[in-house]
């Protein structure tokens, strides 16, 4: 039900069913993700009693090896490839590096040549909870740009709970399909109950499924985890590009360790310093930006299903969910209907990137037309909730909100709250607000309380970080950009005047050249720089 932050695997322009599944980029409805509290850099007594982890020296083997669910396709193909894998050891709890241990998977791609090697470039493509060993093996390793790839080790790390790192569990398929079916806009008391219970049976089964890792999942012990394996990998600093969530990860990073930063892209920026609410608002506001731009587009071809004027078409998308409602839209399988949560997850996860909104037009147009045909809307939204043919999800879900919920305090405590920030909500969207708010409920009755708190983060020390912010991004609005490259000390910002999530490597040759031109010479791009 909530919406995780993500960005592709697969070129989207070329494969959409495929690369639908890892779109998306910012979770809509959980809670803000935060820098782990007023966090410091290590101080040299602390990371002497780590002294065994960071001492370890890597197995590297071909990748190949069976590996959980969805990605164990992928496994022979990687190894085809010269990809290698291995696994790093960390403490499951910082305070107490003697007790128990998480494996954290890593895969790697060597720099192919020509020039000097430049080290290894640690890729994370956001969530949290997307698989940067997919990410690395299915999309970056062969189609990062060519210049990238020939002097760097590209590098994959499954944060702890994440993806082939001790994945978080919480829900099995059929209890997934009834999750993510579940009305997301109440209208009664008992409805309002009926959600209230959804969200508790969540987070129990979290519980229950994931034991004591379900509490040390946090951005900050991910952070944590990410300069040991800088240390195994026998770099000094750590060269890094993290997408939406994995701009927070970065910056948590640099605020712990500022002087072993090297050169890091933090591209569709999240903002550290703002509240659960205010993201989930800020969100809101990004989506009913990115539907209005899907509406100007939608209006210029013959087969658009929504009137052309704004408000004529808000209300004909409101309508058409209100019907699914009360009458949910049969589908291609026999089993499962396209209820009104699952179309709005479904319009929703297509307005991350402009090349979905083909396929939106299309979807939308078989849901309104005399057919009522929900297929093409539920499989949007069971490819962005990564549920397989098998009616298997992967992990990613259990992962958003684990790490989520740890990172900052719940946006809202209970549907009192909610009810009173609705006409906010609405506001930002006449159409999906109302559903976005109630979706921020998902933290409200986790088991574990938030470890971090919402704070600027500046990192004082660390070389020139470049952060890159899209104009009409819908899940990290550019207004987090603008904000986090005005808190770090040596931020530098990049403006990509466009639509969709994530600027870096999506078909802008002067964002390409900017940012691979930083990476291979340490150089950022001049101040002001506005790519179009």
């Amino acid at each position: 039900m909530s919406l995780p932050p993500r960005r592709p695997r697969l070129p989207l322009r070329a494969r959409w069913s495929a690369g639908l599944a890892t779109a998306f980029a910012l979770a809509l409805a959980t809670a803000a993700p935060a820098a782990g509290g007023k966090a410091r850099a290590a101080e040299p007594p602390y990371e002497a009693r780590l002294a065994p982890y960071y001492g370890q020296h890597l197995d590297w083997h071909p990748c190949g090896k069976p590996a959980p669910r969805p990605a164990a396709g992928r496994a022979a193909a990687a190894r085809e490839r010269g990809f290698s894998c291995a696994e790093v050891r960390v403490p499951l709890d910082y305070a107490d590096p003697g007790g128990a241990e998480v494996r954290l998977s890593v895969a790697r791609k060597p720099a192919n040549g020509p020039g000097e090697r430049l080290g290894s470039l640690l890729l994370n493509p956001g969530g949290p909870g997307g698989s940067a060993v997919d990410f690395l093996t299915g999309y970056a390793g062969e189609h990062y740009p060519e210049a990238v790839r020939a002097r760097y080790d590209l590098v994959g790390v499954d944060p702890r709970g994440v993806g082939h790192s001790a994945p978080v569990h919480c829900l099995d398929g059929p209890a997934m399909d009834r999750w993510a079916a579940t009305d997301l806009t109440p209208d009664d008391a008992a409805e309002t109950a009926a959600l209230r219970r959804s969200f508790h049976g969540f987070a129990d089964a979290c519980r229950s499924r994931t034991g004591e890792l379900l509490g040390h999942v946090s951005t900050a012990e991910a952070a944590r985890d990410l300069d040991l394996v800088r240390a195994v990998l026998g770099e000094r600093r750590l060269d890094y590009v993290g997408a939406s969530y994995g701009t927070y990860l970065g910056a948590a990073y640099a605020e712990l360790f500022p002087r072993r930063v090297g050169r890091m892209v933090l591209d569709g920026a999240m903002d550290p310093s703002i509240s659960s609410r205010r993201l989930n608002l800020d969100q809101t506001a990004g989506f009913e930006t990115a539907f209005r731009a899907f509406l100007r587009d939608c209006a210029r071809h013959e087969d658009c299903p929504l009137p052309a004027a704004h408000p004529a078409a808000n209300r004909a998308l409101a309508a058409f969910l209100h019907a699914l409602d009360r009458a949910p839209l049969r589908t291609g399988d026999s089993t499962r209907k396209l209820t009104e949560a699952q179309a709005t997850t479904g319009i929703l996860a297509a307005l991350y990137t402009e090349a979905a909104w083909p396929a939106l037009r299309r979807a939308l147009a078989a849901a309104r037309s005399g057919d009522k045909d929900g297929t093409m809307l539920l499989s949007m939204s069971d490819a962005y909730y990564e549920r397989g043919a098998d009616g298997h999800y992967s992990p990613l879900m259990a992962a958003n909100a684990a790490v989520n919920c740890l990172d900052a305090p719940a946006a809202f405590t209970g549907p009192a709250a909610v009810r009173a920030a609705l006409p906010d909500f609405e506001k930002a969207s006449p159409v999906f607000g109302r559903a976005l708010a109630w979706t921020a409920l998902t933290c409200a009755d986790w088991p574990h309380r938030a470890t971090g708190t919402p704070h600027r983060v500046t990192a004082p020390g660390a070389p020139p970080i470049v952060v890159v912010g899209t104009t009409r991004d819908p899940a990290t609005p550019y207004r987090w950009a603008r904000s986090l490259a005005a808190q770090l000390t040596s931020g530098h910002l990049l403006t990509y005047d466009g639509d969709g999530h994530t600027a870096y490597n999506r078909g802008s040759t002067c964002v390409d050249t900017a940012l691979t031109t930083y990476l291979l010479t340490g150089t950022p791009p001049t101040p002001h720089t506005t790519c179009h």
